[in-house]
């Protein structure tokens, strides 16, 4: 990912600061939003959440593993048309691996250490969108797009 190093940090300030985003998958039903606790990888190629196994938006995953994730700094006031930045990540989501579980599991935890008994029952997936895309929007309209090279 070649962006430049004042993008980098307003992404990691964003990631770091945001505890929730908007999960968008597709199903038979069409599609379908779910506010999932996120995390950022440290590489930015990755962005971790946590869902049962039993839920629409897992399902929807295993059918069809392109999403998209919504992230944003809003605090629903007139200002944020103009100060306000929101960041779209698209590419597509799997259930880590074994081998990666650990790691990830700790960068999760990490941020999200409230919810160690959730993540920790067998019913739980830890999913990984692995980022294509950043569409970054910033002053109402500016947008950037970022290509991450995975």
């Amino acid at each position: 990912m070649e962006v430049n190093e004042e993008l980098t940090m307003r992404l990691r300030e964003l990631f770091r600061t945001q505890g929730l985003a908007v999960l968008s998958t597709h199903g038979e039903g069409g599609p379908y939003a779910s506010l999932v606790g996120f995390a950022a990888t440290e590489d930015l190629k990755g962005l971790l959440f946590a869902t049962s196994r039993s839920t629409r938006k897992y399902a929807n995953l295993m059918g069809e593993s392109h999403a998209a994730m919504l992230v944003d700094s809003r605090s629903n006031q007139d200002s944020d048309f103009h100060n306000a930045i929101a960041v779209t990540a698209t590419g597509k989501a799997e259930e880590v691996t074994e081998t990666d579980r650990d790691a990830l599991l700790k960068v999760y935890l990490g941020k999200h250490p409230h919810l160690a008994e959730f993540v920790g029952a067998p019913t739980c997936a830890l999913l990984r969108l692995a980022v294509d895309t950043y569409y970054v929007v910033e002053r109402f309209q500016h947008v950037v797009e970022i290509h991450v090279n995975q």
